[in-house]
Order: structure tokens, then C-alpha cells, then sequence
């Protein structure tokens, strides 16, 4: 008896966590997706309706939120995938399981040697780094309400709100303390001076009145850093917007700039 009660229990666990993981990926249900763990990490990867044509955009966070460019792009032909690093913070160990995760991309699906990068808020830390160590693999960078130094998200040194328990994580994972960090470079207003010098075209959108991630603190400096070294780097702002809605309602200037720097990449 208490082998069967143990028995139904784990079916309906596993019910449970398939109607969760279907719920989660909602947004593509008229797309193939594939799910999986690459090491140890949660993957997934959407294929267009078209004919494939080897381009891809790799979303590094907020999988499904605000998917507007991302379907804009499936519908090109883009393939979309996605890698949950987000409690790395863009360190070293989250560059080389991108590293990695790149490659298996690359053998198993076919896709181009460049591949797009799509960072929202905290996502924009592995974008930049990745980048930094990969330019000749990046044909362009979408960057969301980025956050370009870890002293202003999560530490919130400065006028942004913060978050402590991510500070925590974040440190940690970076082997930092409050003093170190001070001076640490691992951050993208210093790591993108190598995207700059490779001249690969940036996008930037971000809200005027963010709290979280002020402007002022990320992307603009980092667009001033950027420029200082032969940079192309294109800002969007939204005027008395937050943190939230990422993306843009109409994502048309977002997409026709991923395609524009896609169009010849192979």
C-alpha cells in the first residue's frame, strides 16, 4: 500500500513539473522547443518555422519576457536560445559555460559562427564578458536596461535602490568583497572597450525614470566609454519609463538593427 501511495505521489510530482515547464514556454507554443540541462544549468533552444538560415540570438535572461524581437526574429529564420547563468553575475565560470554552450550550439544545430546577444537588466554582465572574450563570434549586441556595473546593481553603491541579497551572491560569485570591488574590472563599463576596439554595432534601450538600473550609472557611461574607443553604439531611451516593460511595443527598430548587422554573417 505505502509502495503504491508512493507511486501516484511521484506521478502526479511528475505531472506537475511537465504542466509547469509547458506553462513556463507558453509564449512559443507555435514554435519547436527544445529543452534540456547542459551542465547542470537550465538550456532551451526555439527553431523558427522557416527554413532555417543558421542565424540565432542567444536571450541571457528573463527567458520569455517581453518576446516581441525574439519572435520577430523567429519568423526570419532565427533560431533562439537561452542558458540560465544568472546567479553567475557574468563571471569567469558563466563566460566558460557560455563557451562551451557556444560550441554545442554551433555542432548540434548548424548555426553561424555570430550569433547576436540579447541582455536584459542582469543580462547585460554576460553579454558584455562573453563578448569581451569572443568578438570574432558576435555580429551585434541588444542590451536591455543593462546593468554595466555590479557597484550600481545589485550593490546599489550609488543612487539605485540595489538588492542585498543579490549583492551577497553577486560578490560572492566573483570572489569580491566591499573593498575589492571598489576597484574590479570584470564589469562591462570596463570589459566593452574590447567589444569597441572589435567595432560591433550596440543597442541600447532603457528607461529615463529606472530606479533599478539608473542610466546614468550603466549605459551611459559605458556609451561614453564605448565611443571614446571607436565604438558604434546606438541608445534608445524611454521617456518616464522604469526598470519595466523591457523591450519596446513595436520592437521594429530593434529588429531591423539585428538584421541590418546579420545580413551578410554566416
Amino acid at each position: 500500500m505505502k509502495h503504491f501511495k508512493l507511486t501516484a505521489l511521484l506521478f502526479v510530482l511528475i505531472i506537475c513539473s511537465n504542466s509547469s515547464a509547458q506553462q513556463k514556454d507558453s509564449i512559443f507554443l507555435e514554435y519547436q522547443i527544445e529543452a534540456f540541462l547542459f551542465k547542470g544549468k537550465n538550456a532551451k533552444i526555439v527553431f523558427p518555422n522557416l527554413e532555417p538560415n543558421g542565424q540565432w540570438i542567444w536571450r541571457a535572461r528573463f527567458w520569455g519576457h517581453e518576446p516581441q524581437t525574439d519572435k520577430a526574429l523567429l519568423d526570419k529564420g532565427f533560431h533562439l536560445v537561452y542558458i540560465d547563468v544568472s546567479d553567475l553575475f557574468g563571471n569567469q565560470e558563466a563566460v566558460e559555460l557560455w563557451n562551451d554552450f557556444y560550441t554545442h550550439c554551433r555542432e548540434k544545430y548548424a548555426l553561424n559562427k555570430k550569433v547576436v546577444l540579447e541582455g536584459m537588466s542582469r543580462g547585460g554582465l554576460i553579454i558584455y564578458n562573453w563578448a569581451a572574450q569572443n568578438t570574432e563570434k558576435v555580429a551585434c549586441i541588444y542590451a536591455d536596461a543593462p546593468v554595466c556595473d555590479i557597484k550600481s546593481w545589485p550593490g546599489g553603491l550609488y543612487t539605485g535602490t540595489g538588492s542585498e541579497k543579490d549583492w551577497e551572491t553577486c560578490l560572492k560569485a566573483h570572489q569580491l568583497d566591499t573593498q575589492s570591488v571598489l576597484e574590479y574590472e570584470g564589469i562591462p563599463l570596463h570589459t566593452s572597450v574590447k567589444v569597441a576596439k572589435a567595432e560591433i554595432p550596440v543597442l541600447h534601450v532603457y528607461g529615463t525614470t529606472d530606479e533599478v538600473v539608473p542610466h546614468e550609472e550603466n549605459t551611459l557611461l559605458l556609451a561614453k566609454t564605448f565611443e571614446e574607443y571607436g565604438g558604434k553604439i546606438i541608445s534608445i531611451p524611454k521617456e518616464g519609463v522604469g526598470h519595466h516593460p523591457h523591450s519596446l511595443k513595436d520592437p521594429k527598430p530593434i529588429v531591423d538593427f539585428i538584421l541590418e548587422n546579420t545580413l551578410n554573417e554566416n
